[in-house]
């Protein structure tokens, strides 16, 4: 492997980070980040990157669900575009490398297009989306969904946690709600999709790789879980009169990791709320969330059959009722083979790597959805601190996204002028 990168993809690097420091400065929660879809934060964040993109050579503008994006003409009027991009908004108490960090790569790509007055074949557009991670409204890539034609009217009905609805924020943000949909872009004009995002996981770091090209992204479902059983006093009921709502849900969340693992697949329970939610009380309703990931939808739902009878088997022995209501749903998909041959060869270009190490994505990104509209391909960059995201101490190095940089321009390269 190449020991270092050079000293102007180092200076590249130093901007990038420096960058998506700045935009972690643009946040709604003191001491840590966040930046929701249609927030003050997003419209300071969408602001401050429509001015990179035009130091980058780009027209600069937001589209009709607030998604940034920059455009970078091509050589023909009539030229397809490949789509290079991910997302810019954040969890809360984020890492300031998801999804930002593959921006700012892809904005200084173009950048260094611009520098040598280089026009390719394809034109090129930044697509900074909006709304991958579902953080307000409980639906995720929202931002992406639009682009790629797979917006749905009914979303507008969905609410935040102030009772907000998406269609009130659309208007707020100055945006049309009824026009979000046109955001889509033409099949036929796009040539292709590119993104560089962080592992969010440990395994280039366990193979000392700084680098890696992604296979596929697995598919996931979301739930909102409930058990209702009875509240009562903690003391007057005794034990084998309850019908305690948390121990059925507790009990499922077990379930869950033990199907998991038997399965092959991953699941979790995020969030979970007690009622009536005081100390000397039984618990008479417990509601919590589940997610449910795997390589093949297949597999996926058979996970999920496991663990919903396993619930139904601890409500039924607990005198508890079980109701499931499925949130969110995204296929597994596979990047385009010869998109993903663009990406090994940049990175090979770098590293010296001759076998670049495919991972399967476990974590969703904005290309799931854009794969309705044209085939993907995904760089992997290391992450440190054993891989942690969606965390404070999400961690990448300079040298590591100086490779990225140089891997991606490559593939860019490769696949503009193919």
């Amino acid at each position: 492997m190449r020991a270092r990168a050079s000293a102007g993809a180092l200076a590249d690097a130093n901007e990038v980070l420096r960058r998506c420091d700045v935009l972690a400065g643009i946040s709604a929660m003191e001491g840590g980040i966040e930046r929701t879809y249609l927030s003050p934060e997003h419209a300071a964040a969408n602001a401050q990157v429509a001015q990179w993109v035009e130091a980058a050579g780009m027209r600069a503008w937001q589209d009709l669900a607030g998604n940034a994006r920059g455009s970078y003409a091509g050589a023909t009027p009539e030229a397809k575009t490949l789509l290079l991009g991910s997302h810019l908004d954040t969890v809360p108490n984020a890492g300031r490398y998801d999804g930002i960090l593959g921006v700012m790569i892809a904005i200084a790509v173009v950048g260094r297009l611009q520098e040598r007055g280089e026009r390719l074949p394809v034109a090129l557009e930044v697509l900074g989306f909006a709304d991958e991670e579902g953080t307000r409204f409980g639906r995720t890539l929202l931002g992406s969904c639009a682009v790629a034609g797979t917006w749905e009217t009914a979303w507008l009905d969905l609410r935040d946690g102030a009772g907000v609805s998406l269609r009130d924020a659309l208007a707020a943000f100055g945006l049309d709600p009824d026009a979000v949909g046109d955001a889509a872009l033409d099949p036929e004009a796009v040539r292709g999709y590119l993104e560089v995002h962080i592992e969010q996981g440990p395994l280039l770091l366990d193979a000392g790789r700084p680098l890696g090209v992604v296979s596929g992204i697995m598919g996931a479902k979301r739930f909102d879980l409930s058990m209702e059983g009875r509240a009562g006093h903690a003391g007057g009921v005794p034990m084998r009169h309850r019908r305690d709502a948390l121990l059925g849900a507790a009990e499922t969340a077990i379930a869950v990791e033990q199907v998991a693992l038997a399965e092959g697949v991953v699941g979790t329970v995020g969030e979970m709320r007690v009622l009536p939610g005081a100390a000397n009380v039984i618990p008479g309703r417990a509601e919590f969330s589940l997610d449910v990931r795997a390589a093949t939808d297949a597999q996926r739902d058979r996970a999920w059959e496991s663990i919903r009878a396993r619930a139904l088997d601890s409500a039924v022995s607990r005198r508890l009722t079980l109701v499931d209501t499925l949130r969110h749903v995204a296929r597994a998909t596979s990047s385009e083979r010869r998109l993903s041959e663009a990406v090994e060869q940049g990175i090979r270009a770098v590293t010296g790597d001759d076998a670049p190490l495919e991972l399967l994505s476990k974590a969703g990104h904005d290309a799931m959805a854009i794969a309705s509209l044209t085939p993907y391909a995904m760089l992997f960059v290391r992450c440190g601190n054993e891989g942690v995201s969606h965390h404070p101490d999400e961690s990448v190095t300079q040298e590591d996204v100086a490779l990225a940089i140089d891997a991606f321009e490559a593939a860019v390269l490769a696949v503009g002028r193919s």
